[in-house]
């Protein structure tokens, strides 16, 4: 193998490399956005779940509930 055939397989290994580098850190960044998702969707239910039950409260106690 010639130098400059050496050279254009190393830069071509190297831009695999990156590639390879690239895809690993958007799969990271997929992930933790996936889970940020989850986290936010878990603390809107506990919020609905909260609220409904003040509202369920405030109309037990006016007696709109009966």
């Amino acid at each position: 193998m010639d130098h400059s055939t050496k050279k254009s397989f190393q830069a071509g290994e190297t831009k695999g490399q990156a590639q390879e580098k690239g895809n690993q850190l958007m799969d990271k960044a997929a992930n933790a956005a996936h889970s940020a998702m989850d986290s936010v969707q878990q603390a809107g239910q506990q919020v609905q779940a909260k609220a409904q039950g003040a509202a369920d409260a405030v109309k037990d106690a006016t007696g709109i509930n009966k």
